[in-house]
């Protein structure tokens, strides 16, 4: 058998114009370029700063507007108080006081400054960490402390200073401050929530649940992570390969932003610009303040063992009292006799917190047996009537 017939197909000329007469689909208007995913979204690729380490005043941004002299004077007083409350409360941990502190020394600017972004009826969800920010917030410091003396889980009442219990548990509180602030956004309120998160909670999965969440019903809540680049002993590098932490936002459709977080000026302005974005009702937030542990993780923590004494003398020299004295002094807001007359009121300050930690509280035995369960189990009131029974039988010998 012969090869198949093949039919010859004469070939086609057309010419530009008969292009365009052969199908309408060609007359179609140009594909719109898709926007980008992430814009909006992304932190700048360097840290927020308005503030060189020497106090000297970078060039203004009108994106970033420098917070009023009179609000960072109190931004100084504030972080000079709570410096020497922080040193106080780590002497008190040496005298047998305190159980444990974890000093935030060389974080003040991130202390003070999420508190200053703050109104008063807004709610602060605190690490463990955060003792220095809650006196700033006006909390009683006894009752800061109170938890890291081991008296009761907190020592304030909550709602009072709408201020959650400082927890140990890492990022618990970035679940709980999305849903407070959904509450309070449900029920036509404007108020903010502001979650504390260390560098470490990042690696929780609370910390991604609470981002979340609050992305998808559009919580007014700022997630404040104060990256001072250790969770415990273990360095960031070791923790993510992210750019940074603020990038973490990306994926969940919330705007982020970095920050110089030993900048007070910088701190308080983006803050600012973060806590009037949830309440204007556009949904959460995420900063992340590049910053330094100056102190080891607790007093029970040994920092020598992971970490280079010249790296901490480096970060010495980004002090962010010192930088923010400096500006006020250049700008004449500041002088040595408003500088010695804070520094007064610092030392009255922890003198009183000296003495009123010194005494000994009065502790009835029989609460430990309260709040355990709403109807107490039946072992534990037995257990209750042993020890209410020692005590009736040692107050009978001191009869």
């Amino acid at each position: 058998m012969g090869p198949p017939h093949v039919q010859e197909v004469p070939a086609v000329t057309t010419t530009p114009q008969a292009v365009r007469r052969a199908s309408p689909r060609t007359r179609r208007p140009a594909t719109p370029v898709a926007p980008e995913p992430t814009a909006g979204l992304l932190p700048q690729t360097e840290p927020v700063r308005l503030l060189d380490p020497d106090g000297t005043p970078l060039p203004p941004r009108a994106d970033l507007p420098e917070p009023p002299v009179e609000t960072l004077r109190e931004m100084y007083r504030r972080m000079v108080v709570g410096r020497r409350f922080d040193a106080q409360s780590t002497a008190l941990t040496k005298q047998g006081r305190l159980a444990v502190y974890p000093s935030s020394r060389g974080q003040e600017a991130c202390q003070v400054g999420a508190v200053l972004a703050l109104r008063d009826d807004d709610w602060v969800f605190p690490t463990y960490r955060e003792s220095m920010a809650l006196t700033a917030r006006g909390i009683d410091p006894v009752e800061v402390l109170t938890l890291l003396r081991g008296d009761w889980h907190c020592g304030y009442d909550p709602t009072v200073v709408r201020t959650a219990p400082q927890c140990t548990p890492l990022a618990t509180q970035c679940v709980h401050a999305a849903g407070l602030a959904y509450g309070e956004s449900y029920q036509g309120r404007d108020t903010v929530a502001l979650a504390f998160i260390g560098d470490g909670a990042t690696s929780e999965g609370d910390f991604h649940e609470g981002l979340n969440f609050a992305a998808v019903f559009k919580a007014p809540v700022v997630y404040f992570v104060q990256n001072n680049k250790y969770a415990i002993s273990v360095p960031l590098s070791r923790q993510t390969a992210a750019p940074s932490l603020a990038y973490k936002g990306v994926g969940y459709g919330v705007p982020s932003e970095q920050v110089d977080g030993n900048d007070p000026v910088a701190v308080l302005a983006v803050l600012t610009r973060a806590v009037a974005h949830a309440r204007a009702g556009h949904g959460p937030y995420l900063v992340e303040a590049h910053t330094y542990r100056m102190e080891a993780h607790t007093n029970a923590d040994d920092a020598t063992r992971y970490r280079d004494p010249d790296e901490v003398e480096a970060w010495r020299g980004r002090d962010p009292v010192a930088r923010l004295e400096a500006y006020l002094r250049s700008r004449g807001e500041l002088d040595d006799a408003a500088v010695a007359q804070i520094a007064a009121e610092a030392e009255e300050y922890a003198a009183e917190l000296r003495e009123r930690m010194h005494a000994q509280p009065t502790v009835d035995p029989l609460s430990l047996f309260e709040h355990v369960y709403a109807e107490p189990t039946p072992q534990l009131v037995e257990q209750r009537e042993m020890v209410r029974a020692e005590l009736a039988a040692d107050a009978e010998g001191d009869a």
